[in-house]
């Protein structure tokens, strides 16, 4: 039976009717226009994602003098304080061994009492010859600090002109004599100068076991992983950069923006960490055997840090379009990868680490600073509100989105980061340093800069971004990398050194932090005085200390932060006690094992305490 007149009609209308759709929506997509490459810094200015809903603006107005940061500034003193210094010379070339930037350390180097500074720097180019790298003004600096808020430029009598692609830089005294030598990282081999104590160095890289070894390093984090008294260390390796004239012209494409081949991480393979065991002052690489080597991981930082409270220091390793990884202390020289089981092996572009206690509840927290549109992670610790097993010690949960660290981020590029308490009010505040890996089209040797982060702790509210109201350097942009904090002027409160890529060193001082109190503790284990199963170092790495006053608990670990490729000072840790007049109760928990109390601690003073001792108290004349 043949088909109708009437359905003969119908299924030509369907037909002209389809047609016409198609030719409809053709046209649509032919005249609509191609997207936009995307431009750094312009995004949360056009886009209108639904998680606009989370930003944050300034802070309720302060009330009083514990409810926000007001009357606290910064301002950039590094010239006024003798900090001359510039990153890298000449052109780039697009290569990203250059692009990555170069961190500092902080440290007491000639143990007078005051913070010193070691800034890693990078030569130029590549491209650069044996000749040209020797003859370049930008090499490695130390500065010493003379006290009073100034610093002397003593690279050449120090012998620390350390020249090539730098990356890291760590202090610790790895032969326990007392006083702080100096690891530096580089794209190339890595160098180690032991401290002569008198204000010398000489380079012993290949006779402690250190030298030699080729790669892209990065971050160098010290720590006494068997707890036997004496320093180890860690190294993480990036990616294993070579450079192909055959594919250095092709180009990846990133966020609409075309980015040369040589510039994209995901081009090369995962570089191996390295732990070095300290064996009686010589080194030996144990870090598959340990565990610990992450293979597959382009890493950028990592963090030593107690975070299930049992006393052997566990590793955190920050790393770059791969898994992060948490890697759980055994305490017999091995280590699990607790990574799925700890809801932190995060694949995003992780480049900066912050370990802190930033709730004041106890137990140790993550801050981490990724790439373009990944946002930043906060894992809070949960150990203790969660179900845990032997197989699964720890848990943590990312709760940035929730307490305004999250949606700021998404159109930054961020590095160096860490917890501090600018405001001295009892609560960690976190600084990020900001960035972009994108070249300016206008002037392709140009990376294009960003504004820096200062975000304020407001307790159970969150964090704020208060940058706007606290001084000029937050409205200025840079192209930031390595940062960290100390008090270098002695008067109360933090300061910041930023590395600025292609740029002069930022030293951005403290101004107005110190109306709140303070305390400063200043640990030292001389060998000999630790009990018998395990040893202390002689700047206490890995030291718990605890504070009590009538506003609450805090929790500092001893060289637990590691930023990125930079260092705070080394055997210390500083409290903001807001208005404390005393110190309840200050307690240590030694590597050793040792614990010691002590109270009724004055405020706004120094407090050195030796492993054993009782403290020496110095205080504030400010």
């Amino acid at each position: 039976m043949s088909p109708g007149p009437g359905y003969r009609r119908r299924a030509l209308r369907w037909l002209l009717g389809g047609a016409l759709v198609f030719v409809a929506l053709t046209l649509l997509v032919l005249g609509r226009r191609p997207p936009a490459a995307y431009v750094p810094g312009q995004e949360r200015e056009t886009s209108e994602e639904i998680t606009h809903g989370l930003e944050r603006g300034q802070p309720p107005a302060a009330e009083g003098p514990a409810s926000g940061p007001a009357g606290v500034t910064f301002s950039d003193q590094a010239e006024a304080a003798g900090l001359r210094f510039r990153h890298f010379f000449g052109r780039r070339s697009s290569q990203l061994p250059e692009d990555m930037g170069s961190g500092l350390a902080w440290g007491d180097y000639d143990g007078d009492g005051d913070p010193d500074l070691f800034i890693v720097n990078e030569s130029g180019p590549l491209t650069l010859s044996a000749e040209e790298v020797r003859r370049s003004p930008a090499r490695g600096a130390l500065f010493r600090n003379e006290g009073g808020g100034r610093f002397t430029d003593v690279t050449d009598e120090a012998g620390l002109d350390v020249r090539g692609t730098g990356m890291g830089a760590a202090w610790g005294d790895y032969d326990g004599d007392g006083d702080l030598d100096l690891v530096v990282t580089r794209f190339g081999t890595n160098l180690l100068f032991r401290n002569e104590g008198n204000g010398r160095f000489t380079d012993v890289s290949d006779a402690a076991g250190l030298g030699g070894l080729a790669g892209f390093w990065s971050g160098a984090s010290w720590a006494d992983y068997d707890r036997d008294g004496d320093l180890d260390l860690y190294v993480c390796g990036y990616v294993r950069y070579r450079f192909d004239p055959k594919t250095a012209g092709q180009g990846t494409l990133q966020f609409r923006s075309v980015v040369p081949f040589t510039l994209n991480p995901s081009s090369f393979p995962p570089e191996r960490n390295l732990l070095y065991r300290n064996d009686g002052g010589v080194f030996h690489e144990v870090a598959r055997e340990a565990g610990v080597d992450n293979p597959t991981g382009r890493s950028l930082s990592a963090s030593w840090a107690d975070f299930d409270g049992d006393g052997w220091p566990d590793l955190y390793v920050a790393n770059d379009v791969s898994d992060n990884a948490m890697l759980h202390n055994l305490g017999n020289g091995r280590f699990r990868d607790i990574s799925q089981s700890a809801w932190v092996a995060d694949y995003r572009g992780a480049m900066g680490l912050g370990i802190g206690d930033w709730d004041n509840d106890g137990d140790l927290d993550i801050f981490i600073t990724h790439w373009l549109a990944q946002e930043n992670a906060l894992y809070s610790n949960e150990t203790s509100r969660m179900k845990v097993s032997p197989d699964a010690p720890l848990r943590f949960v990312d709760q940035a989105d929730m307490l305004g660290l999250g949606q700021i981020a998404l159109d930054v590029i961020g590095w160096g980061t860490g917890f501090f308490d600018y405001d001295n009010d009892g609560r960690l505040d976190i600084f990020a340093a900001n960035g972009s890996t994108f070249q300016d089209e206008a002037d392709r040797t140009r990376l294009i800069p960003m504004r820096n982060f200062l975000f304020w702790n407001a307790g159970e509210r969150g964090f704020y971004e208060v940058g706007a109201s606290s001084g000029a350097p937050w409205a200025v942009a840079n192209v930031g990398r390595g940062a960290s904090f100390a008090d270098y002027d002695a008067d109360g409160d933090l300061d910041i050194a930023l590395v600025v890529h292609g740029g002069p060193v930022v030293l951005l001082r403290n101004e107005g932090g110190n109306a709140r109190a303070w305390l400063r503790v200043v640990l030292r284990a001389p060998r000999g005085t630790a009990p018998a199963a395990h040893r202390s170092t002689t700047y206490a790495t890995g030291a718990l200390v605890r504070l009590r006053t009538r506003a609450g608990h805090q929790m500092r670990e001893v060289g637990g932060q590691s930023s990125y490729l930079s260092q705070e000072p080394p055997g210390e840790v500083f409290f903001g006690v807001g208005d404390a007049q005393t110190i309840d109760s200050l307690e240590i928990r030694w590597p050793s094992g040792r614990t010691q109390s002590f109270s009724g601690l004055p405020t706004r003073a120094s407090v050195r305490i030796e492993e054993g001792g009782t403290p020496q108290v110095e205080r504030s004349r400010r």
